[in-house]
């Protein structure tokens, strides 16, 4: 438990985020328990929880100074990526969970359970499918293989006045960005700053066009 609370401490410290106390524990929770339940349900190819530390957490929660709204949902979560430590960092705001795949939602229910976290809703649908009694302000996502993808599985999400597709990516995407459908525009792109993750981290915020 310490080592990894001060490997998640020297992160942060690398970063400008605000992170309590409470959130620190419930993020350094959250790892412990992807590692207990990935030797059995494989939820993740990251077996080290230094590592995930790293390659989720940090990789999710460098997201949450960007994240403009109250409702969110993360599309294809798996086991809660970037759906959990976000979160985690935004108390106040709303977040679903959506992946089809049962062992994903079981896993989800029991991290929220034991960390108290009282602002996420898991869903097991496949998106295609879910129809949201509220329409959400961001689509969060780094599952699908390409945000044409994302936006046509997805486009049925977001609230039609303010809402945003969210994709998480590596290189900056130029060319998923020329095969998006015409009603579909980049508002922007953000490059993230990870401590010690290799390679480059984009986020592409997209819109329907007015």
């Amino acid at each position: 438990m310490n080592a990894l609370r001060e490997q998640l401490d020297a992160l942060i410290a690398k970063t400008d985020l605000e992170v309590s106390d409470q959130q620190r524990s419930q993020l350094v929770g959250y790892v412990q328990l992807l590692d207990k339940w990935n030797k059995a349900y494989n939820l993740t190819s990251v077996r080290n929880p230094s590592d995930m530390l790293v390659k989720h957490i940090l990789d999710s929660i460098v997201v949450s100074t960007h994240l403009r709204g109250e409702h969110f949902i993360d599309v294809g979560t798996g086991p809660g990526l970037p759906g959990i430590p976000l979160a985690i960092m935004n108390p106040q705001k709303q977040f679903t969970l959506l992946d089809s795949l049962g062992k994903r939602i079981r896993f989800i229910k029991q991290v929220i359970h034991e960390l108290k976290i009282e602002n996420v809703t898991p869903v097991q649908s496949r998106v295609e499918e879910f129809q949201p009694p509220v329409k959400f302000h961001g689509v969060l996502s780094r599952a699908f293989a390409s945000m044409v993808d994302m936006v046509n599985w997805c486009h049925h999400l977001p609230d039609e006045k303010e809402g945003v597709f969210l994709a998480l990516k590596g290189q900056k995407p130029d060319d998923e960005i020329a095969l998006l459908p015409d009603w579909c525009s980049v508002i922007d792109i953000k490059a993230l700053s990870v401590p010690q993750l290799e390679g480059e981290r984009h986020l592409v915020i997209l819109s329907r066009k007015g």
